[in-house]
């Protein structure tokens, strides 16, 4: 089995669990055993600094908006670009931290290139290659801009650019346009 860690999960527009619908999930683990992902276009109306007195007694006065990163509860997360404080590489330069204390670290830092995710995605061994099978999902890889930019039309721009990618191809067009219409 090819690992499709690093990689976009789009929610194709038949998926009706009404938990993924319109989403893009990154694929922060995937092997023969499962699969977590992490929503990167739910943010909740919380902040990190909302819940932070309930996870460390150090100060936090970040404003980061919390994402919901899936249905499965579970500890704080974070998606960053600080390679010294990753519990794992996602892709080049993206690292998931959980541990309590990398996130401490991560948030004394106040680097913005971090987002805190509450809850997760997650599969049992075959189910997401089933899922994927019934064409529930589309896979693309991922990029920090996918990651880090604004979340609030990543489903609609993902799934453009798959499907001008795909109609490109078909037509056997190697060049286009950011814009046709200036041609």
């Amino acid at each position: 089995m090819k690992t499709l860690q690093g990689c976009l999960l789009v929610a194709s527009p038949s998926l009706v669990d009404p938990n993924f619908n319109r989403t893009v999930v990154l694929l922060v683990h995937h092997n023969d055993e499962g699969a977590l992902g992490l929503v990167l276009n739910r943010p909740t109306n919380k902040t990190l600094g909302d819940i932070w007195d309930q996870l460390s007694e150090s100060p936090c006065d970040r404003a980061h908006p919390l994402y919901w990163g899936g249905p499965v509860p579970g500890p704080l997360m974070v998606l960053h670009t600080d390679d010294a404080i990753g519990d794992s590489e996602v892709l080049d330069g993206l690292h998931f931290s959980v541990e309590k204390e990398k996130i401490e670290q991560l948030v004394e830092s106040d680097d913005g290139t971090c987002r805190f995710f509450v809850g997760h995605a997650g599969w049992a061994a075959g189910q997401l290659e089933a899922e994927l099978q019934e064409d529930s999902w589309i896979t693309v890889p991922a990029t920090l801009e996918h990651v880090f930019d604004d979340e609030a039309d990543l489903w609609r721009a993902v799934t453009k650019d798959i499907a001008d990618s795909s109609l490109l191809g078909q037509l056997g067009v190697k060049h286009s346009p950011p814009d046709p219409s200036l041609n």
